[in-house]
C-alpha cells in the first residue's frame, strides 16, 4: 500500500514536470524540492522514510508527548475535535501511526514525535476499557536526534490547518531554539522568511508568560498579535495585561474574549496618558492681530475666531472644502 502511494506520487510530480531526470539526484520518490511546494517536499520526505519502518504495537502508557511544544493547552474547540477523534478510533481503530523515539533517558519508553492527540485519544480510550492491558498503540520506531525530532514534528504541522497563528509562531521559537536559522525554518514550516519574521516580531515582544495565558486564540491572527505586540512596548503596559490575566473574567473567557481583554488592558494606559495630558493652546497671528485660537483637550480640539474676524471666518469657511481634500489626499499617500 505505502508503495504504491509513493508511486502515485511521483506519477503526479511527473505529470507536474516535477520529476528528476533518470540518472540525477537521489530523491526517492523523484522530487526536486527546489520546484516542488515545501508541503508536498515534506510529505513526500516523510512518506518515504516511513516506507522503510515496521509498524509496531506498543503500551500507551510508556509512550510520552514530545519535549517541545508544538500545540497550547486544550481548549473548547480543541476538545470537540478531540471528542470526535476518540470516537473515531474506538470505532473504527488507528488507521495512522505516531512516530516515536526511544526515550533517551528512560528504558523501555518512547517519546512522540508526532501523534499526540492519538495518544491521548487512546489512553481515554484505555482508560475506559474494562481490559485496558490489551489496548496498544501503532507507531512507527526511529532513532532520532533533538534536531530530528523537531523537524520530523514540523513535518506532521505543515499540513495542518488546526494551529493557531501563534501557536505556529511559539513552533517557530523551538525550531531555533534548536540551532536554525530564519532561512532554515521557513521551508520546514512551508513559510516565507517575511512571514517567519514577523512571527519572531511578535514573540519577542509579547512575554512567553502572557502568551500561553491567552493561548490558542483561534480566531486571532497575525494582525491582531502584531498590533498587541506594538502595545506591550510600553512595559507599563506590560504591567497592566499581566493584572488583567490574573482576574476570574479572564480565566473564564474564551480565546477570543482573553485577547480582547488582553488587549484592552494594554490600551487603558495609553487612554489614561492622554486624559492625563495638560491642555494646549495655540494662537495663530500676524502681528498684535489674533486670527484663529486653537485649543487642545482630552475630549478634543476646539477652533475659536474673534468676533471682529468674522471676514476671515467666512474665508475660511469658502476655503474649507478644498482644504479637507488636499489634505484627505496627502494623508492617503502617507
Amino acid at each position: 500500500m505505502k508503495k504504491s502511494i509513493l508511486q502515485r506520487m511521483a506519477a503526479d510530480a511527473e505529470s507536474r514536470g516535477d520529476a528528476t531526470p533518470a540518472g540525477e539526484g537521489t530523491d526517492p520518490i523523484g522530487l526536486i524540492r527546489r520546484h516542488s511546494s515545501p508541503v508536498i517536499s515534506n510529505v513526500g520526505r516523510a512518506l518515504s522514510q516511513l516506507n522503510e519502518d515496521v509498524i509496531v504495537s506498543l503500551d500507551p502508557t510508556k509512550v510520552e508527548i514530545s519535549p517541545f511544544k508544538d500545540r497550547f493547552e486544550y481548549d473548547a474547540e480543541a476538545d470537540e475535535k478531540f471528542d470526535a477523534l476518540k470516537v473515531s478510533i474506538a470505532s473504527e481503530g488507528q488507521r495512522i501511526p505516531v512516530l516515536v523515539r526511544p526515550h533517551p533517558t528512560k528504558s523501555d519508553y518512547y517519546q512522540l514525535a508526532y501523534g499526540r492527540r492519538r495518544r491521548d485519544a487512546i489512553l481515554a480510550i484505555m482508560a475506559e476499557a474494562d481490559r485496558p492491558e490489551t489496548i496498544k498503540i501503532k507507531a512507527y520506531v526511529r532513532h532520532l536526534t533533538d534536531r530530528q525530532l523537531i523537524e520530523e514534528q514540523t513535518l506532521e504541522n505543515g499540513p495542518r490547518e488546526d494551529l493557531s497563528w501563534i501557536e505556529k509562531a511559539m513552533w517557530a521559537v523551538q525550531l531555533k531554539a534548536t540551532g536554525l536559522s530564519q532561512r532554515d525554518i521557513a521551508p520546514i514550516m512551508g513559510l516565507s522568511e517575511v512571514a517567519v519574521s514577523q512571527m519572531f516580531r511578535v514573540t519577542s515582544g509579547v512575554p512567553e508568560d502572557i502568551i500561553f495565558a491567552i493561548g490558542r486564540a483561534q480566531a486571532a491572527g497575525r494582525p491582531k498579535w502584531t498590533a498587541f505586540a506594538e502595545l506591550l512596548k510600553d512595559a507599563s503596559n506590560v504591567d497592566a495585561v499581566r493584572k488583567i490575566i490574573a482576574s476570574a473574567e479572564f480565566q473564564k473567557a474564551d480565546g477570543a474574549g482573553r485577547i480582547a481583554l488582553a488587549v484592552r488592558a494594554a490600551i487603558a494606559p495609553v487612554s489614561q496618558a492622554e486624559a492625563q495630558a495638560p491642555d494646549e493652546t495655540l494662537d495663530f497671528a500676524l502681528g498684535d492681530r489674533v486670527f484663529v485660537r486653537m485649543k487642545s483637550t482630552a475630549s478634543g480640539t476646539t477652533v475659536t475666531i474673534p468676533k471682529k474676524e468674522n471676514s476671515f471666518a467666512r474665508w475660511l469657511a469658502e476655503r474649507m472644502p478644498e482644504l479637507m481634500r488636499e489634505f484627505n489626499a496627502a494623508d492617503s499617500s502617507q
